[in-house]
């Protein structure tokens, strides 16, 4: 028994994850204080990380370790099994090109960002066409003679497939477009009234605190296009103001908590090393999900009118269910990240196709706004009416972020089974939560799932935590009965 090659790889990789943790910082900086002027700068600072992480994690001691080494327990495999995997993708890709993605993508963002900011599509375009190149470089790499596009969907969530994914999407899409065409166009209330940033930051730290966000080991800060970052001890977390949609900050900020409290809760023995992570984005995604609409949207919102009357006074509905019924309000929007969760997945469908055809060689990028803009008529029956609001919208493209985008979808399917599943186990956690009581909730999350990290599989995890196979169909059903009753279908 060599617990000797053991104890040497598992302290190399905290060394590589501690590495890992600083560039994760360096692009947290960059999204949230770093000044424009900085962004080459910044671009070639992150190329030379990713060359020092990328030769550690191809160095080749690592085969070495992984060929001797025994783990003296089952957390131990699936740290050896996370090694391997991590390693094996590692070596397939050639250092020059792993750097130049990292800067390459680093500087792309800053393009985004002032393309999107201008309504400049031409601008941003030769930036993506080198992001999509590099990309496919890389998959090609790891690919093997594959399917390009599963490679890269393999970083983000491990074993799926566009075939799997797609023939999800093919069950799921006739329910959720009947359920749209039953409640689009019925009448729901808005809020309105005056929601200064100010008021909308204090109500969203005091949210956050509601869900038990550890504010010791996390902190808020505003981005363009929220997000979270860091694991361990240091997670945080940033939204969004828009002064007349006090929704567009607060559930941007729950949905950040659902993922920060995943990396914070993981147990603390898996701290710096491969299993201290989420599991997979599908997995990471069920967290930021349940947080924002199961729970969230759901009978927590009657706890948030309340703080919100107190916080900004009258709202301009009349009671409680009224502000529920506001705050799932269904309609064709053209954003992502403020849909509603009828008309959510259909915008993962339609990035999904997309994203598969430019990898795959099948939609120049030239092509991708018009492609874009079709297939948003033909969806939502809505003319997308500005960049921003259209192929613009979304930071991933510029990011790299090729193969992500149907990680939103599976964590939706996630949080549909975790949801029953703490509602079977959890009898009374609604009357909990309407309350402004999250313990129940976030407790049982916390036990059953987060604090195991990457210690299972995806959708092992996903099954120990509900006691069941996940599948598309608890999430349907959770759908159709929600908006049923919402809107007295």
């Amino acid at each position: 028994m060599n617990n000797h090659a053991f104890t040497d790889l598992m302290a190399f990789e905290r060394e590589t994850q501690a590495i890992a943790a600083v560039a994760e910082r360096l692009g947290w900086d960059q999204e949230t204080m770093m000044p424009r002027g900085a962004a080459e700068q910044r671009g070639e600072e992150m190329g030379a990380m990713e060359g020092i992480l990328h030769a550690r994690r191809t160095d080749p001691r690592i085969a070495e370790w992984l060929g001797a080494a025994v783990a003296p327990d089952a957390a131990g495999e699936a740290q050896l099994r996370l090694i391997a995997r991590s390693h094996a993708r590692a070596v397939k890709i050639p250092g020059a090109l792993a750097q130049e993605l990292a800067r390459v993508t680093s500087v792309a963002q800053g393009v985004w960002a002032e393309a999107r900011a201008k309504e400049d599509v031409a601008a941003f375009l030769p930036t993506l066409e080198k992001v999509v190149g590099l990309r496919r470089q890389e998959a090609a790499c790891l690919a093997e003679g594959g399917d390009l596009y599963d490679a890269l969907m393999d970083d983000y969530e491990p074993g799926a497939t566009a075939a799997t994914i797609g023939a999800m999407f093919d069950r799921m899409r006739p329910r959720l477009v009947a359920l749209r065409e039953k409640v689009i166009g019925k009448a729901a209330p808005r809020v309105s009234g005056h929601f200064p940033a100010e008021g909308q930051l204090a109500l969203a730290r005091e949210v956050a605190e509601a869900y038990g966000y550890d504010f010791t080991r996390g902190r808020i800060d505003l981005a363009v296009h929220p997000f979270s970052s860091g694991s361990g001890d240091d997670s945080r977390i940033t939204t969004r103001v828009v002064e007349s949609d006090p929704f567009n900050c607060l559930y941007s900020t729950i949905h950040e908590v659902g993922h920060s409290s995943y990396e914070l809760n993981i147990d603390r023995g898996l701290k710096m090393t491969p299993a201290g992570r989420g599991v997979s984005m599908g997995v990471h995604e069920s967290q930021s999900r349940i947080y924002e609409n199961q729970i969230g949207r759901g009978a927590m919102a009657l706890w948030l009118y309340g703080r919100m009357e107190a916080r900004f006074g009258a709202l301009g509905v009349s009671s409680a269910q009224e502000f529920l019924r506001a705050v799932n309000r269904v309609q064709a929007g053209f954003i992502r990240t403020e849909a509603d969760e009828v008309h959510y997945n259909l915008h993962i469908m339609m990035r999904f196709d997309l994203e598969r055809a430019l990898i795959r060689g099948d939609l120049a990028v030239g092509d991708l706004e018009e492609a874009w803009n079709a297939r948003f008529a033909a969806d939502f029956g809505v003319k997308v009416d500005k960049p921003s609001n259209g192929v613009l919208q979304d930071v991933h493209w510029s990011v790299g972020l090729f193969g992500y985008f149907p990680t939103y979808t599976l964590g939706n399917v996630y949080a549909g089974c975790l949801w029953q599943a703490l509602r079977r186990d959890l009898p009374g956690v609604e009357e909990a939560l309407a309350k402004g009581d999250t313990s129940g909730a976030v407790g049982w999350l916390k036990e059953r799932l987060q604090r195991h990290g990457g210690l299972r599989t995806p959708s092992e995890t996903i099954a120990h935590a509900c006691g069941f196979a996940p599948s598309e169909g608890p999430l349907l059903d959770y759908l159709e009965a929600k908006f049923s009753g919402l809107y007295g279908l």
